[in-house]
């Protein structure tokens, strides 16, 4: 169980690993060293704001209120104890009034974390499936998936304004022709850079979704319950999707929900989902309660 953990540690060092060799390569080859140190710089400075901010900004979005244990006891009791289980402080809790049910964590470290559920998740969910859900997210806070997220959409946000400043260099004819070689090469590499770059922060993410799903099971005691949970808000959100405030904002915060709000069908739309398939999490789930 440890040895698949750490395992996916080390597949999401890997893939960074590659991300930032990716940016490296493509910097050199479009802008220049020096412009891709800029690009990292700017992508940096953005995403620096969005991972100090990112509770308040998320939990304002979908209009979240705050609840304590005089208001919400169930939930607030289900979120103390495994807090307690995960060896993490007590974050904030809040409740969405949306009928879609569905629930995220967010903030920079577990000491300034927050765990939202909508009210729909509260009504389709029994006592132990939502459990089982809060383990997921708590398993989010302890395992600094929020700061992992955000390194890597620095990463890719950085190759893409390499790939777009040597776009508009070549305009200009500010490009140094020297370095790129053929011209075809470096307008198929300003095109599939950026491309492979989402790809791989979307590994990223199903990967910590994986890692999520067996830390959160062991907190809250069976998989089997976080399974059952998963089949259930998986059948809901198709029948209810959740409307953001936008799509654009569907799709930035997507990755912070336990189940994808956003669905599409085909091979190439699961390379750029944010989540695993639901069934793949069910099976591995389901084959942790049979010790498989």
């Amino acid at each position: 169980m440890e040895v698949f953990f750490y395992m996916n540690y080390v597949k999401t060092a890997v893939l960074l690993a590659i991300l930032t060799a990716l940016l490296v390569f493509i910097g050199d080859m479009l802008g220049g060293r020096q412009g891709a140190i800029i690009a990292l710089v700017f992508a940096g400075a953005m995403n620096f704001f969005s991972y100090w901010f990112s509770d308040k900004i998320v939990l304002k979005m979908y209009k979240a209120h705050p609840v304590d244990e005089a208001t919400a006891p169930e939930l607030y009791g289900i979120v103390r104890d495994l807090t307690f289980t995960a060896g993490i402080p007590m974050p904030k809790v809040y409740i969405m009034d949306n009928d879609t049910p569905n629930a995220f964590a967010t903030g920079r470290n577990p000491s300034h974390a927050a765990v939202a559920v909508t009210s729909g998740i509260q009504r389709i969910l029994t006592r132990n499936e939502l459990r089982g859900v809060i383990g997921h997210e708590l398993a989010h806070i302890s395992n600094r998936d929020i700061l992992i997220s955000t390194i890597a959409a620095t990463i890719a946000g950085a190759i893409s304004y390499v790939a777009h400043m040597a776009y508009f260099a070549s305009l200009f004819g500010g490009r140094d022709n020297d370095r790129g070689g053929n011209p075809f090469v470096l307008i198929i590499m300003m095109i599939v850079a950026p491309m492979a770059a989402m790809v791989i922060q979307m590994a990223i993410s199903r990967s910590r979704e994986y890692a999520a799903d067996r830390r959160g099971a062991e907190y809250a005691g069976s998989p089997h319950d976080l399974a059952g949970a998963l089949r259930k808000l998986d059948q809901f959100n198709k029948k209810i999707p959740m409307h953001a405030v936008s799509d654009e904002v569907s799709k930035a915060t997507a990755h912070l929900f336990i189940v994808s709000p956003l669905f599409g069908g085909g091979s190439m739309s699961k390379l750029f989902s944010t989540h695993p398939p639901i069934d793949e999490r069910i099976r591995r789930l389901e084959a942790m309660g049979t010790g498989a």
